[in-house]
């Protein structure tokens, strides 16, 4: 029974749930002597070893924070796959007066959990997507919450009529301005970004004022990551785990020659001009803007990209 409950919890199991199997104080101190019951949190244990995913250590930290407990903020949104797996503390919401604080989890009181504004996704406590949204709102820079709101709405998992109810229970709370704001500043289609860097990378490019590209369109042909069609400039993200490869290099540079000759300004960015010089870096694509070339030899040919199938967001 013991191996059940941990499969089913991602490996790891509460003190209260063993003496429920029928564990004794005296049981569970062999376990633990023996190593067959790792301690991650007060009174939580990985059963076996300690190699735990992240569905684990989210599950370990609602364990941790007592029954009522659920993952939130940015923690639920990653559980809800409409961001990266956070580092650093785990967010977990608790109902008033219950759930301590330990060592690697962010304990947030909450005055009432409403049942509706509970969920269970992959066997862990979770807010709802519309709840997490109205927490990250109060904790997350603008542009990252307006990213995430694209997402959600990119992928069709957001329902109005569950945020609007969501967001009549939360009268008081400090993140409903920035969330209508955010939703208020959504027109159209959300931008199809494929990874994280072109997500950073957009939020700045608001964030400075600069006008919106498009995003991964395909231009004479080729797929590109960002593209303002009226100075014909294309932005392309080079992460390393996506342009590592000797092939991938050569595809290119012969990319860019090929818009070169049709007119278009190609400029690469990568990971370390993102995080360690944004100032420059948008300095730079607003200079490349302000210049606005005139097409050469006719328009560049642009059309919107259909995702692939199975591709990621």
């Amino acid at each position: 029974m013991l191996a059940t409950l941990a499969a089913a919890q991602h490996g790891v199991v509460a003190r209260g749930q063993l003496y429920a199997l029928g564990f004794t104080a005296h049981q569970l101190q062999t376990r633990i002597r023996s190593g067959r019951l790792l301690r991650v949190h007060r009174g939580v244990y990985a059963v076996g070893h300690d190699r735990l995913s992240a569905r684990g250590r989210w599950m370990a930290a609602v364990l941790a924070c007592g029954s009522e407990a659920v993952l939130s903020h940015r923690a639920a949104l990653a559980l809800w796959d409409l961001r990266p797996i956070p580092s650093g503390r785990i967010d977990v919401t608790v109902t008033a007066g219950n759930g301590r604080g330990q060592p690697g989890i962010r304990v947030h009181s909450a005055r009432t959990l409403h049942p509706a504004d509970c969920a269970v996704v992959d066997g862990v406590p979770v807010t709802t997507l519309a709840r997490a949204l109205l927490d990250y709102a109060e904790v997350a820079r603008f542009q990252q919450l307006r990213l995430v709101l694209e997402e959600a709405i990119r992928r069709e998992v957001l329902d109005g009529r569950t945020l609007d109810e969501t967001l009549a229970r939360g009268r008081g709370r400090h993140g409903l301005k920035p969330l209508r704001a955010a939703l208020a500043a959504i027109r159209g289609p959300a931008p199809w970004t494929q990874s994280e860097l072109e997500r950073e990378f957009l939020a700045l490019v608001r964030a400075a004022g600069l006008p919106e590209p498009s995003a991964n369109v395909v231009v004479d042909g080729f797929l590109v990551d960002l593209y303002w069609p009226e100075a014909r400039l294309v932005v392309e993200i080079d992460s390393y785990g996506f342009h590592k490869t000797r092939k991938k290099f050569e595809d290119d540079r012969r990319q860019d020659t090929k818009l070169q000759l049709a007119g278009v300004v190609t400029i690469r960015v990568t990971q370390s001009r993102v995080e360690g010089e944004p100032e420059q870096l948008l300095s730079d694509v607003a200079a490349m803007l302000s210049r606005a070339p005139r097409p050469a030899g006719g328009e560049a040919m642009l059309s919107r990209a259909r995702r692939p199938a199975g591709a990621a967001a």
